[in-house]
């Protein structure tokens, strides 16, 4: 087979760092094209320093016969309309440039966020079942218009492929609400939900962009670990107690820290913890790739990478902060803060 001629965006960090380093060091791959604001330190790569949603991306694709798209901006402190103007225009870019430059493959990475997590999924889900998630979560609509973009793709650039991951609960490095729901001193339970987690650990992620990058697989992809946890089960492995609370309360609470800015997380990402959006990893199996970490091995990392850290709601606290207000009663604080807050707007339009 032809090497390919690879081009990754977002190379500089992260998942992108990764994969650049692991396909420089491939001998499948022929050429890295790496691309990204700013220089990475992978000197074997041939890089490009600009924006992608600068046009002038499709001189710097031409020759490549696949790009990896991994410049996305998930990061919960980031604005969110400045986080969808990112997303949404850059993978818009890139996929027109992609198409204008003769490259007949894209690889995007998304979530498996995107299939919603609610009460009557199926356990686990079909990789081709419907992308049933809103907009309520963070980030969670960006992905949902860059999976409509990935769908649209093809007919209006013919010739073009579009592979699709979407990785479960990403650890390794990461700073999402799902992450920091293990920096709690208590794990938050929504009384009569039925959590279920399944973990991925960027290293498997990486591994199944190589897979897609060499052409291997496509279509949209899940990946993750095999199987999944109960919340018993995570209860019982990370050693860290529930504070169970009603439906309402929780939503409620989480809605109104979220609105008044006393917390990154809108209330729709706590239904991720409650319900459950766990996958079948079928397509990748069936070309013979595999993960090398279990849920169990990934739950045990996260928590060692938070590790002295302390959130409550979603909002990161200081040492001082969470060792003067206590464990339960950081959580209890924060929870009324949000009716404190009501009660003092509410006296202060009665003066």
């Amino acid at each position: 087979m032809r090497r390919p001629v690879v081009a990754v965006t977002g190379a500089a960090s992260g998942v992108g760092a990764l994969l650049t380093r692991a396909l420089v060091a491939s001998d499948e791959i022929k050429q890295v094209v790496a691309i990204d604001e700013r220089r990475g330190d992978v000197a074997e790569a041939h890089w490009h320093v600009l924006d992608v949603r600068d046009p002038a991306i499709a001189d710097k694709l031409r020759g490549a016969d696949v790009v990896v798209h991994l410049a996305l901006d998930l990061d919960l402190e980031t604005d969110a309309a400045a986080r969808t103007a990112y997303n949404v225009r850059g993978t818009q870019t890139v996929l027109t440039a992609a198409a204008a430059a003769g490259v007949h493959r894209v690889v995007l990475c998304t979530s498996a966020m995107v299939y919603g997590a609610l009460p009557d999924n199926d356990v686990p889900l079909a990789e081709d079942a419907e992308l049933r998630a809103t907009a309520d979560a963070t980030g969670v609509g960006d992905l949902l218009e860059i999976e409509h973009l990935a769908h649209r793709a093809p007919r209006a650039h013919p010739g073009l492929n579009v592979t699709v991951l979407r990785p479960t609960v990403l650890v390794g490095g990461t700073d999402t609400a799902l992450t920091r729901y293990f920096e709690s001193p208590r794990l938050l339970v929504v009384a009569g939900s039925r959590p279920a987690w399944q973990f991925c650990h960027v290293e498997d992620l990486v591994s199944a962009l190589e897979y897609a990058a060499l052409e291997k697989v496509d279509g949209e992809l899940a990946v993750g670990c095999d199987g999944w946890l109960e919340q018993e089960e995570v209860e019982e492995l990370s050693g860290i107690r529930r504070m169970e609370l009603p439906s309402s309360v929780a939503l409620g609470a989480a809605a109104r820290l979220h609105r008044i800015g006393l917390t990154p997380s809108p209330a729709g990402d706590l239904a991720y913890t409650m319900h459950p959006w766990v996958v079948s990893g079928s397509r990748l199996h069936e070309a013979g790739w595999r993960p090398k970490w279990t849920n169990e091995e990934v739950l045990a990392e996260l928590l060692e990478e938070v590790s002295g850290r302390h959130t409550v709601a979603g909002r990161r606290l200081g040492r001082k902060d969470a060792t003067a207000a206590g464990a339960a009663g950081a959580t209890v604080a924060l929870l009324g803060t949000a009716a404190l807050v009501r009660r003092a707007r509410k006296a202060r339009r009665r003066i």
